[in-house]
């Protein structure tokens, strides 16, 4: 049975064709989306709060939380009336793979609203969006959506647990969180110009699909340019280089690549369990290997050294945790004359600045029944919450301008220094969690 829910005529008869055909919807090169249960703008779908997701619709809520639409008189229809809800909550639109400039607008006539968007696997896209009561705000940013297959026969060999994850399907799914989120309007637009920087790493850079882990991968397209610069974070809790290369992640990769697209490698944690591989032999000749294929691609390799893990000596300095592989990686970029990103060294000095107690906020370090269904305390001295994931970010974000690429062109403009040795307040730090959370930690320490 098809229900076509309250919206204007011209809306029912593009929604019906959808419902008929929801391949002609996912293929669409733009979709508008026009949230809450007032009038609909021209050219728009209306969405309202029960429209849950369903692959033939090919849009709509996840269930979990409770939406509810709020009208008010407005200047025009888009900012008439907007969805929000008491906590996080998610909207899907299925769409092919590719890059995509979204426009969101949120806001309130009434109030004030405070939003951050994150999308897939809780990838950080926009950060307390705030408007004053009668205020909008129209905010953009470019978001990577992919699936794992590479070409007709060959595919990514995922882990059973990457086929729940929300980055690996044919949607584009949106966080919608925040103290006050308020949807009005959004709108979907395929972007074949971008640049894009694909991530290769283990766990300190996947996007964490669940709290309370979190990575720098996931936190830093927030700081790019919308349009300009995209995303797309290959990397896979449990990884090492030579895992990499088998499950063909790498090879996915090179085939999305275009000319002038950037390719960032961080390993180290995984493959130093690997006794067969030495640091400045088999791992530096992967290391040129992948350079090497990005290189054919035109693409631009960047080396980026793996971070310390949390581990002090009785001085309250860092132990070096990762032998000679930190080494190896930065030996390697002087030789191929690769741009680095010297993470291990900035992480030495973030640590260090916390201390060995303020630190743990930093890391995974939770006593027993903080999250649902936790018995047992965390203490994961190698994976980071977002306080730590995030103050690694801007750890990367001051390497990019250091390695005078052009990609630093492309940072948000007035982007402010940041000191290692002076890293943010834990205190001061404002980040929504997401309602997703689990007990076990990731692969690899």
């Amino acid at each position: 049975m098809i229900v076509l829910f309250n919206c204007c005529k011209k809306s029912r008869r593009f929604l019906l064709a959808c419902l008929i055909t929801g391949s002609h919807f996912a293929l669409a090169q733009s979709h508008k989306f026009d949230f809450g249960t007032g009038k609909v703008e021209k050219g728009y779908v209306q969405v309202t709060p029960e429209m849950l997701y369903s692959a033939a619709k090919g849009f709509g809520f996840l269930p979990g939380t409770v939406v509810r639409s709020v009208n008010g008189k407005g200047k025009n229809n888009l900012q008439s009336d907007y969805v929000t809800a008491d906590s996080a909550f998610f909207f899907s639109v299925k769409i092919p793979e590719g890059n995509y400039d979204v426009k969101l607008i949120t806001g309130d006539e009434n109030g004030t609203s405070e939003t951050t968007m994150k999308v897939e696997c809780r990838r950080l896209m926009l950060e307390n969006i705030n408007t004053k009561t009668g205020e909008f705000a129209t905010s953009v940013f470019t978001a990577n959506v992919r699936t794992p297959q590479i070409n007709a026969s060959e595919k990514i060999t995922l882990k059973p647990r990457e086929f729940d994850y929300l980055h690996w399907d044919d949607q584009l799914t949106f966080e919608f969180t925040g103290k006050q989120p308020k949807i009005c309007a959004l709108e979907i637009t395929r972007n074949e110009t971008a640049k894009t920087i694909f991530l290769a790493g283990n766990s300190t850079v996947v996007d964490q699909a669940i709290e309370p882990f979190a990575s720098w991968g996931q936190m830093i397209p927030r700081f790019f340019q919308s349009k300009s610069v995209v995303v797309a974070n290959y990397a896979e809790s449990g990884e090492s280089l030579r895992s990499f290369f088998g499950a063909k992640r790498s090879s996915k990769i090179l085939s999305q690549m275009k000319k002038g697209d950037y390719l960032f490698i961080e390993f180290a944690h995984n493959d130093q369990k690997q006794k067969d591989l030495l640091p400045f032999v088999g791992y530096k000749a992967l290391l040129e290997k992948f350079i090497n294929e990005a290189r054919a691609k035109g693409g631009i390799p960047v080396l980026v050294t793996s971070m310390h893990r949390r581990s002090f000596d009785s001085t309250g300095h860092i132990i070096n945790t990762l032998g000679d592989f930190p080494e190896a990686m930065r030996q390697t970029a002087k030789e191929q004359n690769v741009g680095l990103i010297d993470l291990n060294a900035m992480s030495k000095i973030l640590w260090e600045a916390m201390g060995e107690e303020n630190s743990k906020k930093a890391f995974v370090h939770f006593a027993a029944n903080s999250f649902p269904g936790q018995k047992e305390a965390f203490k994961d001295n190698t994976h980071f919450t977002n306080y730590g994931a995030y103050q690694l970010a801007k750890c990367i974000i001051e390497g990019i301008k250091k390695t005078g690429s052009d990609l630093a062109s492309y940072l948000l403009p007035g982007l402010p220094a940041y000191y290692p040795a002076h890293p943010d307040s834990y205190s001061d730090f404002n980040f929504p969690l997401s309602p997703l959370v689990k007990t076990v930690k990731p692969d690899g320490n």
